[in-house]
């Protein structure tokens, strides 16, 4: 059969662009990178899976979770063979208990994820999905009252519609004294175009794009998507650090709760993997430099102690952890202060880097990479609504890239680089969320201000 010109001009193009030599960044990119994105149909504003936190009796109380407070009424943390979860525990409820957030969660929610089961050799019993949009004043019941009569888990799914803010509360209804498991919560928002780009709103911590594309499977441990209240990150096993964390710093986030201090192994880590500990950094000549800082999260106690889970930690140089990141960390503070607004990205790369004790590569037995360098970019705009909307070439954006050394100045404003660079480091695609015109102009700028 003869081939129409047209179809010959197509092929021809076809075959050149599947022949084009691909770009490789300086660093290698963590796998999926930017390109996973397209395949995001929405960000998770909320995840839990119970294995952080203890309660062992049924009477009410708060416990205190990886995404935060909770309070259990008629409902413990079960750890036994009998209770149906993944991983080590899962939430029990008996009679009419329930288990209700105390906290707001906020960047919406399109779809809530459950698992629940039975426990042990329990008959089957129902519970329902409870809803409050104003801070826990009332509630509302989200789809239908849902059965549990499998000893193994399964999940319910509800549709919703919320903007903002929201709390859950899962009320155990019927059954007596039959008891249920709860494991695995699951709430995402957004919608996608064309392209698959999620749509998270004002506020959430990844509202301005995911930089490398991380997403919750433990098929790509390099690039791990951890979604926490108060910030989001990308975690990688093997370095035993985040490749970077990205959140929102506002007024309501700066409050007078104290610092915590409570550094500790994050136990939501899928099972197996290794879990850095407090005391890993000890002796190492490096501090357990927080990525989203303590004071950017002082609203509550709960807020700040989620700031101290190791995840969120990289071994960095003294000085430059306490002086230069110190400076700019307040100096981030001090726009909010002045009636703005502020998204924020950090990330480190490369590896050696040298503290107190000299220049090493790893500490922890190996367990941890030191970073050579440590990079952060702030976007700064007014207080309002409609974020990105609000976000032209006009918006200040401020790039930092330093050393990882122990002689760095105390002046953050000598490290100034464009965002532009730090992509061309890492291998990141960052503010991917704004418009292209955009991104191509306050990308390429250094702060001069």
């Amino acid at each position: 059969m003869k081939i129409q010109a047209r179809y010959a001009i197509l092929l021809v193009l076809l075959l050149a662009a599947c022949t084009k030599e691909a770009v490789t960044p300086p660093l290698q990119p963590m796998p999926g990178n930017a390109q996973m994105s397209a395949n995001i149909a929405a960000v998770t504003t909320l995840s839990e899976t119970f294995e952080t936190g203890s309660k062992t009796a049924y009477a009410t109380g708060n416990v205190t979770l990886g995404s935060g407070s909770w309070s259990f009424n008629d409902a413990l943390v079960g750890d036994l063979s009998t209770d149906a979860k993944t991983g080590a525990k899962s939430a029990r409820i008996r009679n009419t208990g329930s288990l209700t957030m105390n906290f707001d969660a906020t960047g919406g929610a399109t779809t809530i994820t459950i698992g629940h089961g039975v426990f042990g050799s329990d008959g089957s019993s129902t519970w329902q999905l409870w809803i409050s949009t104003n801070g826990g004043s009332s509630y509302s019941q989200a789809g239908s009252t849902i059965t549990s009569s499998s000893t193994s888990l399964q999940t319910a799914s509800f549709t919703v519609n919320i903007s903002g803010s929201y709390r859950l509360s899962i009320r155990k209804v019927s059954g007596g004294s039959n008891r249920i498991n709860i494991d695995n919560i699951t709430v995402s928002s957004g919608s996608t175009g064309g392209g698959g780009t999620p749509t998270p709103g004002d506020n959430d911590n990844l509202l301005l794009g995911n930089p490398s594309g991380a997403v919750a499977s433990t098929s790509n441990p390099g690039n791990y998507l951890m979604v926490r209240t108060y910030y989001t990150l990308s975690y990688n096993r093997d370095r035993g650090t985040p490749n970077w964390v990205s959140w929102h710093l506002g007024s309501s986030d700066i409050g007078s709760a104290d610092r915590q201090d409570d550094f500790r192994a994050d136990n939501t880590l899928p099972s197996g993997w290794y879990q850095v500990q407090a005391t890993s950094y000890s002796g190492s000549g490096f501090d357990r430099g927080h990525n989203c800082p303590s004071a950017d999260r002082t609203s509550s106690t709960t807020a700040n102690s989620a700031t101290f889970l190791m995840t969120n930690m990289i071994p960095q140089a003294p000085n430059n952890n306490q002086q230069t990141w110190n400076n700019l960390e307040s100096y981030g503070r001090s726009l909010v202060s002045a009636g703005n607004e502020v998204y924020v990205i950090m990330g480190s790369y490369g590896t050696g880097g040298t503290g107190s004790n000299g220049t090493v590569n790893t500490i922890d037995n190996g367990h941890v990479t030191v970073p050579a360098r440590v990079w952060k970019v702030l976007v700064v705009i007014p207080n309002g609504n409609n974020d990105l909307g609000r976000i032209t070439t006009g918006t200040r954006v401020i790039a930092v890239n330093t050393p990882n050394i122990n002689t760095t100045s105390t002046d953050w404003k000598q490290y100034r680089t464009s965002v532009d660079a730090i992509e061309s480091a890492t291998g990141y695609d960052l503010l991917s969320s704004l418009p292209a015109s955009v991104q191509q102009t306050i990308e390429a700028r250094v702060d001069n201000q």
